[in-house]
């Protein structure tokens, strides 16, 4: 089949591109407001935009308190979504009152990052310390704004588990990160395979 993008004539009984566009791996973003009150949410549409230096972002469908925190106090921590805790990182996307702990609502525990005032999550196996370099509304093709705001920010401190790696290399099976799919599906990395770039 084809269809026309723009004017969605596919005919489903629901638009398709979320579940074309997969795995996407999912940025559990943690903040906190300039009255110190934290903030979690999980992102589908994040990802690394380059590693030199390394730089993430995230895209927030409106001004939510995730992407209004970052660029109210310049910071924001990306936690890694595991299997191990798929159910935390479901009950955090709850639409909860602006100020409300999303922390205590999945049973998670806030503690300081170590270069950033923002908080992370201590369950967390892996964290990425980010500032904040541009807050963006997204536009479409004729300029009109979308719903969307994407944060930009470069990754200044990395938290590990050391129980997630194996001879020096982080073992992504043993991990178990899980993305986002379309509708409610999801998926978790836990096989592996490797492929060597050819040369010239």
């Amino acid at each position: 089949m084809f269809y026309d993008a723009i004017k969605k004539n596919h005919g489903l009984p629901h638009d398709p591109f979320k579940a074309i566009v997969t795995p996407r791996p999912i940025g559990w973003i943690s903040t906190q407001d300039a009255k110190g009150r934290h903030n979690l949410a999980p992102y589908s549409f994040f990802n690394a935009l380059c590693d030199k230096p390394p730089i993430v972002m995230f895209s927030s469908d409106g001004m939510k308190d995730s992407a209004s925190n970052a660029q109210e106090t310049g910071v924001f921590a990306c936690n890694l979504a595991t299997y191990a805790l798929k159910d935390a990182m479901n009950a955090s996307s709850a639409p909860l009152e602006h100020g409300v702990s999303e922390f205590e609502r999945a049973g998670l525990t806030p503690v300081p990052c170590e270069l950033i005032d923002a908080p992370r999550i201590k369950e967390a196996a892996i964290v990425m310390e980010c500032e904040t370099l541009e807050v963006k509304p997204l536009v479409d093709r004729s300029g009109q704004e979308a719903s969307y705001t994407m944060v930009i920010g470069q990754v200044v401190g990395i938290h590990i588990d050391d129980s997630c790696l194996v001879d020096g290399l982080l073992d992504t099976a043993l991990l178990k990160p899980i993305a986002r799919l379309g509708y409610r599906d999801y998926a978790v990395v836990d096989a592996v395979f490797q492929l060597t770039r050819p040369d010239n």
